[in-house]
């Protein structure tokens, strides 16, 4: 029998192909996929999370536990096929218009995916337009708004507005992250929520979502 605490653990240490040879024995010995997923896999992501929270791990280690995640992830998607809890729910992530910075981004998303939620990232230099596009095309639940600058930061309320006059504001709720922002920012042009990092983002969606 596989020991499937290893599981979890390569899930911390980053290790893609640890983990994706632990999947496929477990799922040779017809372990249910969504137990993998929930037990295991997750649970590694979590204690990742919380490892960079306080210190004890860096964004390197959480890109490559991400990494891993997602590679887990490809071989047992398929096998959910139809079943709801495959996906905790649709976010769209970009930075804004004006904006070209995308690692905190890209993070951010990376975090997303590896720890169950569908990720459509529309890149940098975001209009609203295209945000309304996406949550429109998509039907996501969250919307998130990444700024680096103070000149740019502002045009997140336009985001938030446009969602607005969209009819959507009502169906999705709005993240926003980055340096120069702030919890009174976010609450001032009318955001569900401000995250400082990464693993905060993953917590506060699921809150949000109610999962």
């Amino acid at each position: 029998m596989t020991d499937l605490n290893k599981l979890t653990e390569a899930i911390v240490a980053g290790k893609l192909e640890v983990t994706q040879e632990i999947v496929n024995a477990a799922l040779a010995e017809k372990v249910d996929p969504q137990v993998l997923i929930n037990d295991y896999l997750t649970k590694g992501m979590e204690e990742i999370g919380q490892r960079f929270e306080v210190g004890k791990a860096f964004v390197p280690n959480l890109l490559m536990s991400a990494r891993a995640m997602k590679g887990a992830l490809e071989i047992l998607k398929p096998l959910l096929k139809g079943d709801k809890s495959t996906t905790i729910g649709k976010v769209v992530i970009g930075t804004v218009k004006g904006d070209l910075h995308d690692i905190g981004k890209n993070l951010v998303a990376s975090m997303f995916e590896g720890c169950g939620f569908e990720v459509i990232n529309l890149g940098i230099d975001v209009s609203s337009d295209k945000f309304i596009t996406a949550v429109q095309e998509t039907k996501a639940d969250i919307v998130c708004l990444s700024a680096l600058l103070t000149t740019t930061m502002n045009y997140m309320k336009e985001v938030v507005e446009a969602l607005k006059q969209a009819g959507l504001r009502e169906r999705v709720k709005v993240m926003v992250g980055g340096a120069p922002l702030s919890e009174g920012f976010a609450m001032q042009i009318g955001a569900d929520a401000y995250t400082t990092n990464a693993n905060a983002a993953v917590e506060m969606a699921r809150h949000l979502l109610g999962r």
